[in-house]
């Protein structure tokens, strides 16, 4: 124990005293001098700095320059980053200066540094000299503190082994502390301590979720793990009740009146939340007047308020498979702020004067009263766009031929058309998969989408023109940014070997040539390889005051209006927009871009846990058949292994290369395939393979297949 406290001290030392070279502008200094920039007096501690001086230059952190005389190597002594945690217990430090490299750090010098941790490293050239490794000297910020996984309960003491594949450390959960969880049970973890020199860290059980292998446990085990809550704190649902329902006479002489111009929603048949609506009507002129009629969210969320700080906390709403997580309470999300058939409801609107061309000849953002006139399910109005009749077939057709305008004008303008199947479950009443089909976007579906988009885009570019350069006003928008040349160009190698030219010349030029390559592979077996990969080689789309244009949309400004109900950014961007229609003065950047960074990383939390809701439905759905026999397409490559799609269901799997007994495969990364040594057989990203179901693991949803090799 007394010499883990020494080094410790040491560390702490090291820290202070790179810290005075770093201050003095590195210039050399002897250890006295440093002692005394330190306030340092005793002659201990100074013997103390003399010797890491000299230790720590063996180690490359210092130099000694002239006799006595140090100062700090030019490789920088301590980076922050966040931890990349790899199987063995070993891990990677991703550096906050981009142009730095990753740096290696062993099992024993990651103290108690966490998966996803942000960490302070002292970095040093490794004995073999060949490269940099570091050490953690401070844990800045952890990733997470709690957990899902099993509990495991003996005579003294309890272990709780999270499910976190990236969690090494099993957590000790004293008896006492176990909250009524009974062994093997699923449950949610919170580490507590971490004693200096303990392998494990101490826990308590915060909650029990349940059965292992149970749906509802499982999915409540995905919520828990990404860090959504699984219920709403007493005080936010007593505030969302105590909410008025009324609709006032007072508000309504506030706002324009739209309860006598037709109106309707077009929503999933499933829906419980409409968050947009449209009004159609035709002018003296003969132009159009639509409107894009938004709950007024805003309205009912005071800022500031319990219901309000838990909406931003979450983010957003999470769908999951089978259930939806709102980011409101059902009384906001399903009730008051719905915008329900023959009710009266506050909306918030972007109402556009357009004529026949979907040219806009004016536009109007504000508060408004609305009454929707029917409610329609995609479907419904998919037959009336098929069959050129049905109930409102006149507004809805007219829409639909400015839908196809403005869809046209927005491809010609180099937006990328990403098409990727998405797939949806069959569930019986228990929730377990029974079947699997890939959800179709028609015309109904891109009708609202293409709406939803110019409203978002009107707003974005109307405050942008509020004010310019010094003057510009905060905003929330919805940034995405161009691709980096180097993921391009992989891509546009990748695409070649399936006969696809991108041209990556202009910005415009890669759009088209991406959006040839869309059309061109739509229903084929590689759509789904060829769509993802192109995904992945764009940037992410973020939320951010900073810049405004969208790459993958080809708008100069863009931001999210259109659907507050389940996402905290447009409830921001309603605040905004009503604050500068009242010519309120511009706000804080900084304070928004702090929630912007907040909001993207809800996004992206609730984004994993969507896809851990797939694969664990995924395996749910395979485990019935296993030994079963499939085509499926590589979907991707790994050092370790292949990943397969199966064509017919989407479910993916891995088949490992050590399972593969004709030959011993490697992976060949720069051409996205695995080769055999001996025989030089390929198998490459995008090839069609036969596959064996070969083993479903439901608590970590992996499925394993295994390669059958035809002759």
């Amino acid at each position: 124990m007394s010499n883990h406290n020494g080094n410790s001290i040491k560390q702490v030392l090291l820290q202070l005293i790179s810290n005075v070279f770093e201050q003095s502008g590195n210039k050399p200094l002897n250890h006295r001098q440093v002692a005394n920039i330190l306030n340092i007096i005793d002659p201990a501690s100074k013997a103390t700095i003399l010797e890491i001086l000299e230790d720590e230059t063996k180690n490359g952190v210092f130099l000694e320059v002239a006799k006595g005389k140090y100062k700090l190597h030019e490789v920088k002594a301590f980076l922050t980053g966040k931890i990349s945690m790899a199987n063995d217990g070993s891990a990677f430090l991703i550096p906050d200066d981009e142009f730095e490299k990753d740096i290696y750090i062993g099992p024993r010098k990651l103290r108690t540094a966490l998966h996803g941790d942000i960490v302070k490293l002292h970095v040093y050239e490794s004995s073999k000299g060949k490269r940099k490794e570091g050490e953690v000297v401070e844990i800045v910020k952890r990733a997470k503190m709690e957990f899902t996984g099993i509990i495991k309960i003996s005579q003294h003491f309890a272990f709780f082994i999270p499910d976190d594949r990236k969690m090494l450390h099993d957590i000790f959960i004293p008896l006492e502390d176990l909250n009524g969880a009974k062994n093997g049970m699923k449950a949610l973890a919170k580490i507590v301590d971490w004693p200096a020199g303990a392998k494990n860290p101490v826990g308590v059980i915060k909650s029990i979720l349940g059965k292992q292998g149970e749906n509802n446990t499982e999915m409540n085990a995905i919520l828990a793990e990404y860090g959504f809550p699984l219920t709403f704190p007493e005080e936010v649902e007593r505030e969302a009740q105590e909410i008025s329902t009324e609709i006032t006479k007072e508000e309504i002489a506030k706002r324009r009146d739209f309860r006598e111009v037709t109106t309707f929603t077009i929503d999933p048949f499933d829906a419980k939340d409409f968050d947009d609506a449209i009004s159609f009507k035709i002018l003296e002129n003969g132009n159009y007047e639509v409107g894009v009629h938004i709950a007024d969210v805003s309205h009912y969320l005071i800022p500031d308020s319990a219901l309000d700080k838990e909406a931003y906390d979450r983010g957003t709403s999470v769908y999951l498979v089978d259930r939806v997580i709102p980011m409101l309470p059902e009384v906001l999300s399903n009730g008051l702020c719905s915008l329900r058939p023959k009710e009266e409801k506050y909306c918030f609107s972007a109402v556009f004067e357009m004529d026949k061309e979907a040219n806009i000849h004016d536009q109007w953002f504000g508060k408004t009263v609305i009454y929707s006139d029917r409610r329609f399910a995609y479907e419904e109005v998919q037959e009336i766009i098929e069959a050129k009749e049905g109930e409102f077939s006149n507004e809805i057709l007219t829409l639909n031929a400015l839908a196809y305008k403005l869809r046209e004008r927005k491809f010609k303008h180099g937006a990328i058309n990403f098409e990727s199947t998405e797939v949806k479950f069959k569930l019986d009443e228990t929730g377990k998969p029974i079947g699997v089909y890939v959800k179709e976007r028609k015309d109904a579906h891109k009708l609202i989408e293409d709406f939803m988009l110019l409203a978002n885009k009107k707003v974005a570019e109307f405050i942008s023109r509020k004010g310019k350069g010094k003057h510009k006003y905060t905003f929330v928008y919805r940034a995405h940014d161009v691709p980096k040349p180097e993921s391009l160009k992989a891509f546009a190698e990748f695409a070649s070997k399936f006969g696809h030219k991108i041209s990556t010349k202009t910005d415009r030029e890669t759009a088209r040539s991406l959006n040839k390559l869309m059309a061109d592979v739509e229903g084929t077996k590689e759509q789904n390889v060829l769509t993802s990969l192109a995904i992945r080689s764009m940037a992410k789309a973020i939320y951010t005051t900073k810049s405004s244009s969208h790459y993958g949309l080809a708008f100069d400004f863009y931001t999210h209006f259109t659907s507050p109900i389940r996402r905290y950014p447009d409830v921001m961007v309603h605040r905004l927009l009503e604050h500068y229609l009242q010519n309120g003065e511009n706000v804080s950047a900084e304070h928004y871009e702090k929630m912007c960074q907040h909001s993207s990383q809800m996004e992206k939390k609730a984004a994993d846990a969507e896809r851990a809701s797939i694969k664990y439905k995924q395996a749910e759905y395979l485990e019935d058949n296993i030994g079963q026999m499939y085509k499926g397409i590589i979907s991707g490559v790994t050092e370790w292994g292949m990943y397969v799609e199966i064509e017919e269901n989407k479910c993916e799997g891995m088949i490992r290369l050590r399972d593969i007994s004709d030959d011993f495969y490697t992976l060949d990364e720069k051409n996205y395939c695995i080769i055999g040594q001996k025989k030089k057989k390929k198998y490459q990203l995008g090839d069609e393979v036969k596959i064996k179901v070969k083993r479903v693991d439901l608590a970590k949803r992996q499925i394993d297949f295994s390669l059958v090799i035809e002759d």
